[in-house]
């Protein structure tokens, strides 16, 4: 055996992955079983996050609770549970995923009708499930399972999707009970954000171009539908193309947030010096973040931050392109969905801070405050890492083999 060959024998008997390897090169030299670049970006955004968390809450917290640092601390635990969401995703295989997928939809599916009728209401709104102690938003967790759902189905019905319309449209009646059950919350937001992720994923496999406009058309018409019958809704879209008509009424909250940007300038006011977050932008740690942001650190700041999910959607996007490219279909779908996913939802977020678009009241991802967005996206982060490390591994084996 020559003294490469002893090399790659030695190095392929130390691949037996666990979570330690994360953190301990040596487990490997001179190789690299998971995407580094992927997970440094992961975790400079939930730390990024989690110190805009504690300069954005802390007026609100003195006022609610008389303790400054009250939704700091719930942060920290939301962070602990992080790490246990991380360990236990990285630790499963990616072809369970898909085995379990049409039961994670169905157990999702039963928690949607379980928070019409025992849910907790904040602000009118019906999201949350009690499970114990925590309090989940189950229409996060629909995101995750139905990207899951859709990967899973892309790769059973892939055929069957491209030559007839049977096909196309068996997943959409899947999305539409979603819909109907996230709607009775309500919660638009989530029910756009499924849509998109699920026309970009049919997309993407191929699916007939008339089905395709015509979903498009579709989900269109029902958008403006579902604006127009709700009041509430159509007050979001008219002070969002003009809030300063009423900007102490429906265009409040915007014309906050565009003050925050204004006051940002170039470099920012400096972290912890924002004057909106003293109780005049609300929501200012969970869907108006980006505007503490802008305020507090810029427009160097703002760009830094994109830079960042960009670079995180983009890794997403390449990695499902691999994967397809070495025919594991439900790891590229699966890749792609996640990567849509983030994508979108940071410019949905981003878009109603800055007045481009309706407030949805969608969370930044990995930096708003809140548990089940924080989770569920770490969960999402965490099937990319254990996605990259599967097809790095099976290189691997693959080049062992053909030494050998």
């Amino acid at each position: 055996m020559t003294t490469d060959a002893r090399q790659l024998s030695l190095f392929a008997g130390r691949l037996n992955w666990a979570w330690p390897n994360l953190l301990r090169d040596n487990e490997a030299p001179g190789a690299q079983l998971y995407d580094r670049a992927l997970l440094m970006a992961i975790l400079a955004l939930i730390s990024f996050g989690f110190v805009m968390v504690m300069s954005a809450s802390m007026p609100e917290a003195q006022t609610l609770t008389g303790n400054p640092f009250h939704f700091m601390g719930r942060h920290i635990l939301y962070l602990v549970g992080c790490v246990f969401i991380a360990t236990l995703v990285l630790k499963i295989e990616i072809h369970r995923w898909q085995q379990l997928s049409p039961v994670i939809l169905l157990v999702v599916g039963l928690m949607l009708v379980a928070v019409l009728l025992v849910g907790t209401s904040v602000n009118g709104a019906t999201r949350w499930l009690a499970i114990g102690p925590v309090r989940i938003q189950v229409a996060e967790v629909a995101k995750f399972a139905f990207v899951v759902y859709m990967a899973g189905y892309l790769v059973r019905r892939h055929q069957e999707l491209r030559e007839n319309s049977k096909g196309f449209y068996k997943p959409i009646a899947v999305f539409a009970v979603y819909a109907i059950l996230i709607l009775m919350q309500p919660d638009l937001g989530t029910v756009v954000v499924l849509f998109v992720g699920t026309v970009g994923l049919l997309f993407l496999a191929g699916a007939r171009l008339l089905d395709f406009f015509a979903l498009i058309l579709a989900g269109v018409m029902a958008f403006v539908a579902l604006v127009l019958l709700e009041p509430y809704r159509m007050r979001r879209v008219t002070s969002f193309l003009d809030p300063w008509q009423d900007p102490f009424g429906s265009g409040y909250q915007l014309t906050q947030s565009l003050m925050a940007y204004g006051r940002g300038d170039w470099l920012g006011q400096g972290l912890g010096n924002s004057i909106q977050k003293l109780e005049y932008l609300p929501e200012a740690h969970t869907d108006f973040i980006f505007a503490i942001i802008g305020e507090e650190l810029g427009f160097i700041g703002i760009i830094a931050v994109l830079s960042v999910l960009l670079f995180v959607a983009l890794r997403a996007i390449r990695l499902g392109n691999l994967c397809l490219k070495t025919e594991n279909a439900f790891e590229g779908y699966l890749a792609y969905g996640i990567g849509i996913w983030i994508c979108f939802q940071t410019v949905v977020n981003v878009g109603a801070s800055i007045g481009m678009l309706p407030t949805k009241g969608l969370t930044l991802p990995f930096i708003s405050y809140g548990g089940s967005s924080l989770w569920v996206m770490t969960a999402a982060a965490m099937l990319l890492l254990r996605i990259d490390f599967e097809r790095r591994l099976s290189k691997v084996q693959a080049i062992q083999g053909r030494v050998n």
